[in-house]
């Protein structure tokens, strides 16, 4: 499914009990930014997301901090750009329903994009098998060893391998974040909005992790 870039690209993220909060509000505020800053010609956010969790309570992300999410899977919301922050991930591996949800999605969103321990839900689902990927440090021999279908790349920020890009934590997942605005809508954009963020993001630096290894 391919992106059409001056079309309103719609993200969406999946939220979870013990979501880690700037894994998740990290690439929200990179992508609803630049959807301040890049406009359709109506006038309309070019870029925007939407938040999906598995019911209609509030999650309890890392920290106690209490989300209310924009839709539930039931609903399961339109979107081109699968998102999967990460956290504390060991329940939503065994949830079932969720699983089946995200190997769903990835199959119809034209990208899918984990931040982190997101890694392993992503892996899960079967899509990480036979493909470099990356994760959080501390996570990445986990990784390996749990799906050791999987090339684990321990060397890089993020590794873009066309349809699915995986980063490390946190702010490894907002420099991904804004490699994904550069690719999509292009550089500029990427620049203004890490700017607009008062983010310090050298891409010339970091384009290391992109790209098949």
């Amino acid at each position: 499914m391919p992106i059409d870039s001056t079309a309103p690209l719609t993200f969406g993220m999946l939220l979870f009990d013990e979501v880690e909060v700037l894994d998740m509000g990290g690439p929200f505020e990179v992508f609803s930014t630049a959807g301040r800053l890049a406009r359709t010609a109506d006038d309309r956010p070019l870029l925007r997301v939407v938040t999906v969790a598995a019911g209609d309570r509030p999650v309890r992300a890392r920290g106690g901090l209490g989300i209310l999410a924009d839709h539930t899977l039931d609903e399961d919301p339109p979107f081109d750009v699968l998102v999967i922050p990460g956290g504390v991930t060991t329940a939503v591996e065994a949830d079932r329903e969720v699983i089946d949800w995200l190997a769903r999605r990835r199959e119809t969103s034209a990208l899918t994009f984990s931040i982190c321990t997101g890694a392993f839900l992503l892996a899960a689902t079967g899509a990480l098998d036979g493909r470099p990927a990356t994760t959080h440090w501390e996570d990445q021999e986990e990784l390996a060893r749990r799906w050791p279908g999987i090339r684990v790349r321990t060397d890089v920020r993020w590794v873009d391998d066309g349809d699915i890009v995986t980063s490390a934590g946190i702010s490894a997942g907002i420099d991904a974040s804004l490699h994904l605005v550069g690719r999509l809508l292009g550089e500029r954009l990427a620049r203004r909005t890490a700017r607009q963020m008062e983010y310090t993001w050298t891409p010339e630096s970091t384009a290391a992790g992109a790209g098949r290894p």
